[in-house]
């Protein structure tokens, strides 16, 4: 079994195209193929010790799922699932997609809600990000300054999503005990 899960949870296909950018740049004996979130179960999420998970905002500043008009369920419901379970030894790095310009009132407020359910269910948190580059009026994903994940932009500034998708990897590699 390959050592990194990658899951997600989508409505337009973005969040699903950063993960396939995502697995690219690894062997399938380093990491899974991406799944969302709505085909996969608690168990096959909590398989792996190293977990990538990307989400973006919808809605009033929401994960995806039914409530944020969603054609299927996504991570509100998923997260649901997760109630309980010990993500103690986990380490996971969370990627967010958000609308900077539309939206910079509520950027990236999804990645903070994954973030905050993780880490009051035992995960390690790790791949911060620095917030320069970026302008938005607020985002409840900035902690003591940077972003609790990768920011992504693919509205405003997809011209970025490649170079920012490297820098992240580079620095999550050695907690994911990759060189």
């Amino acid at each position: 079994m390959a050592r990194i899960g990658i899951f997600f949870g989508t409505n337009t296909g973005k969040t699903r195209k950063v993960a396939k950018l995502i697995k690219k740049r690894y062997d399938d004996d380093t990491m899974a193929d991406p799944l969302n979130v709505n085909r996969t179960t608690v168990e096959g999420m909590m398989a792996y010790e190293y977990l990538i998970l990307g989400t973006p905002t919808l809605g009033d500043g929401q994960l995806p799922g039914m409530s944020a008009d969603c054609d299927s369920e996504s991570w509100e419901e998923f997260v649901a699932k997760l109630e309980g379970a010990d993500f103690s030894g986990k380490t996971v790095a969370i990627y967010g997609l958000g609308d900077q310009v539309g939206y910079g009132h509520e950027f990236l407020d999804g990645m903070f809600l994954l973030y905050d359910f993780l880490k009051q269910q035992g995960a390690t948190l790790v791949g911060d990000w620095p917030t320069d580059g970026y302008e938005f009026e607020h985002s409840d994903a900035v902690v003591d300054g940077r972003f609790v994940g990768l920011a992504l932009d693919l509205d405003n500034q997809s011209g970025l999503t490649e170079q920012r998708l490297d820098a992240w990897l580079k620095s999550i590699s050695p907690a994911f005990g990759l060189g």
